[in-house]
């Protein structure tokens, strides 16, 4: 069923398209979109402890996804099952599930939620959602991958948010 759905998507491809989700998809590589968020967030006095939160919230993403679950789960990826399709972007070589793209993006937009900024998880889960429907577009990950993405995602920003509230808001960070 997942590969049907992954087909199906298949039939929007259009080169225009396929740059434009090729560049959102080169925004979460490496969570380097988040991670250049993170190190604005701690520079900022007014925004360090939101910043703390991403860190923390992106630490433990890193942990859970890449440590933990594509290891434990080992799941090929879908281009591997279909070997027709044609990759636009280079071949992954870890495991895909969960999407680690989905994963960093969802574990940004909701730690950003979670610390209160009200003007920025907005526009970082719509580049989130984005993200992760690249990556279905791209042929990289099942609906399954995305799904176990986001999960994994929300877990680790709520982790990084209570981490910071039960230990760092102690040293009193000034906003």
């Amino acid at each position: 069923m997942e590969i049907s759905i992954l087909n199906t998507i298949q039939h929007m491809r259009t080169p225009i398209l396929d740059t434009i989700m090729c560049v959102i998809t080169k925004l979460g590589n490496a969570g380097i979109i988040w991670i250049l968020l993170t190190v604005i967030l701690l520079i900022l006095p007014k925004t360090r402890r939101t910043g703390v939160i991403l860190m923390l919230a992106l630490c433990v993403d890193v942990v859970l996804c890449n440590g933990i679950l594509k290891n434990l789960v080992g799941r090929i990826r879908p281009f591997d099952v279909n070997t027709s399709i044609q990759l636009l972007v280079a071949r992954p070589h870890d495991y895909s599930f969960p999407s680690g793209h989905t994963a960093a993006s969802f574990t940004a937009a909701m730690a950003l939620y979670l610390a209160g900024e009200n003007k920025m998880w907005k526009p970082a889960l719509v580049l989130a959602v984005l993200i992760a429907f690249s990556r279905l577009y791209l042929y990289v990950h099942y609906p399954t991958d995305i799904l176990g993405g986001i999960i994994t995602g929300c877990i680790a920003a709520y982790i990084g948010y209570r981490v910071e509230e039960g230990v760092f808001s102690r040293l009193k960070w000034k906003q």
